[in-house]
């Protein structure tokens, strides 16, 4: 049986939401990201991509190519909760649905062509989307992920498109190299040397070629150029960690400040753990220096989701891993080997006051706001991460690179 594989994926996700939330941004160039000269972009709208503004770039650069674009900072909570919508909604429709990033969906609707059709199913699903969210959306339907993939980004801005089987090989033909989603930078600046500019040049290549010169990922290069891709769609779960990253905006020898940062992370990841009912089994803390060395530890505890036990472990974790004594530019918290529980108190190591105490803390939390009960020690800490419930339905997104 032939696979029939849609690909989703909502058009400059953060800028349309944003655009949702201030009709004014409609029309004008928009940039969404970190906002000092070291930030980065973490979106951008299409007015901005004809100066050759793009995702990753500099802010700094970005705002010197196009001066007159609006900058913002972002809410990954907004983010989150428009994400959380647009999943119920293919939730409650696809058959089979992969989740691959906050906005972007494959849904195997292999059969369904027999009962139903489904181009026009993947179109109806497209309304809906549109007609309950306001936001956006294009897709791609072809027999595989890669094909379909393709597609969507062909059908962009919000536009859909069919490549019928036996059509795939054409359809890439005439495309860039760059568009097969495999290929970065560095493997396309490889096949420029090559004098490969089109997928069609591939397509003529013999596969032992691209084996010599780029080994298995050549193999595999090679097959999705002649649009072959026999990868599942992997029916989607919830995340296994949560983590938070900061980046100084002065790379800083400040231990006191970064251990109120470390400790701010611990205790709004620990939160998200309760209200998530979840337990971690695993912390781990990442530093990295000024000369861009990265180094991390991890330490197994037994589950708990407490904020003593969790910040106590990250900052021992942390006194070992600094040793250089030299200027960090990053520091992060990492919890994985998640599990779903509630917290179960230990003999002879906590107490009935103590999980009360947690409970009426996060009661008022909920109740106010996450920045309500704090630690006096993280009192001067920028606030740190979202108020929604991150384990929701949806893989916790939380803000990779926030900047103090």
């Amino acid at each position: 049986m032939k696979r029939h594989i849609v690909h989703l994926d909502l058009d400059t996700f953060f800028v349309s939401c944003e655009r949702l939330l201030d009709r004014k941004l409609n029309n004008f160039p928009v940039l969404i990201g970190g906002t000092s000269d070291r930030g980065v972009v973490a979106a951008c709208s299409y007015e901005t991509r004809q100066f050759g503004v793009h995702s990753g770039m500099p802010m700094k650069m970005a705002r010197i190519l196009c001066p007159e674009a609006v900058v913002i900072r972002g809410n990954s909570s907004v983010y989150t909760k428009f994400s959380e919508m647009i999943t119920e909604i293919i939730r409650e429709q696809s058959p089979l649905f992969e989740k691959s990033s906050i906005d972007e969906f494959y849904v195997d609707v292999t059969g369904m062509d027999k009962f139903f059709g489904c181009y026009k199913w993947a179109k109806e699903l497209r309304e809906k989307i549109i007609r309950e969210s306001k936001l956006p959306i294009s897709f791609g339907l072809s027999i595989n992920k890669t094909v379909s993939k393709v597609g969507t980004t062909e059908a962009k801005p919000n536009n859909f498109i069919n490549i019928p089987d036996g059509f795939e090989k054409g359809f890439l033909a005439p495309l860039s190299v760059k568009k097969i989603p495999m290929v970065g930078n560095k493997t396309y600046h490889l096949l420029r040397s090559m004098g490969v500019e089109k997928v069609k040049t591939v397509q003529e290549m013999p596969m032992e070629l691209m084996e010599s010169v780029m080994g298995k990922n050549g193999i595999s290069l090679w097959k999705k150029a002649q649009g072959v891709d026999n990868s599942p769609v992997i029916a989607w779960h919830e995340r296994k960690s949560i983590s938070m990253e900061r980046t100084f905006e002065r790379d800083s020898t400040d231990v006191y400040k970064m251990k109120s940062i470390l400790t701010s992370m611990a205790e709004n990841l620990a939160y998200q753990l309760r209200i998530g009912n979840k337990l971690t089994a695993n912390v781990s803390v990442k530093i990295r220096y000024s000369d861009f060395q990265t180094y991390s530890k991890q330490r197994k505890i037994p589950y708990t989701s407490l904020d003593h036990t969790l910040i106590s472990t990250t900052l021992d974790l942390f006194n070992l891993l600094y040793q250089r004594r030299i200027l960090i530019r990053l520091i992060g918290v990492r919890f994985s080997h998640l599990i779903g529980g509630s917290y179960q108190i230990r003999l002879f190591e906590d107490s009935e006051k103590l999980i009360k105490l947690y409970q009426s803390m996060d009661l008022i939390r909920n109740r106010y706001g996450k920045q309500a009960v704090k630690r006096a020690v993280t009192m001067g800490v920028k606030s740190i991460g979202s108020m929604h419930n991150p384990f929701n339905g949806q893989p916790p997104i939380i803000p990779a690179h926030r900047r103090s």
